[in-house]
């Protein structure tokens, strides 16, 4: 490559750079990154202490510490959310055991779907994402419990032979993931972010630049994906990409 094309490639990747940082930024001053927090702590909270209703939020759980409130995108898209402030994927909160077990507990919340759609969701239809710091549109953590993209359910269903308790590179969606196994009772005995920090060695100290995915294989076990911010590649690590909130697989 000559000295004028490395020139060239290196003033594209600066105005892009500049281009993205002025969007995010622009996008940040216009949105209010706490609604869904003033949901749950001016209105769902206060509901269920105060008057046993939950509204607008579906269940307020202060025992296991979690509400779970219906998203307005999608027909059957829940969320599943802390009753106490937890910014995000990146929050030390999430490194410390004590804390709730939130993928499990939306794993379990599952039935959500169901009970909306009428009749059974089947779990291979179902999803859980948690997008990075880069990735989402609000401060409060959530984890968006949705249908599954087709093309997605297509690929790891053709993955499923090879995959294992290890982290492996594989590609969905066109951007690099690192995906492992677990059965049903290791994402309940252990946090799902908690394993990432701890079998990830990049995770460790960015926990914010990763985007996390949970869905069901055709054997029975399950698929723990995760997703790091690329800048050069426009991958925000919004780890929500495999989910489509249509529910096209229901069709």
């Amino acid at each position: 490559m000559s000295a004028h094309a490395r020139a060239v490639k290196i003033v594209a990747l600066v105005i892009v750079f500049i281009v993205i940082a002025l969007a995010f930024a622009a996008w940040h001053f216009h949105h209010n990154g706490n609604a869904l927090w003033q949901i749950i702590s001016q209105q769902c909270v206060p509901g269920q202490q105060q008057r046993n209703d939950p509204a607008p939020c579906q269940r307020v759980d202060l025992d296991a510490g979690y509400v779970t409130l219906k998203d307005r995108n999608g027909a059957l898209q829940y969320l599943l959310m802390p009753v106490a402030r937890i910014s995000g994927i990146e929050s030390p909160a999430l490194q410390d055991p004590a804390t709730p077990n939130f993928f499990a507990l939306a794993w379990q919340q599952r039935a959500l779907l169901t009970m909306r759609h009428g009749s059974a969701v089947p779990d291979s239809v179902i999803s859980l994402t948690i997008n990075s710091e880069y990735g989402r549109t609000q401060n409060q953590l959530h984890i968006h419990i949705s249908c599954l993209r087709p093309e997605v359910r297509r690929q790891l269903d053709s993955l499923t032979p090879q995959l294992n308790a290890r982290w492996q590179p594989q590609t969905l969606q066109q951007h690099r993931w690192l995906i492992r196994t677990l059965t049903s009772a290791e994402l309940a005995q252990q946090s799902s972010f908690i394993r990432l920090m701890q079998e990830v060695p990049q995770a460790q100290q960015n926990m914010g630049k990763y985007g996390l995915a949970l869905a069901s294989l055709s054997d029975g076990r399950l698929a723990l994906m995760a997703i790091e911010r690329n800048w050069l590649k426009m991958n925000r690590a919004s780890a929500e990409e495999v989910q489509e909130h249509s529910c096209t697989l229901l069709h």
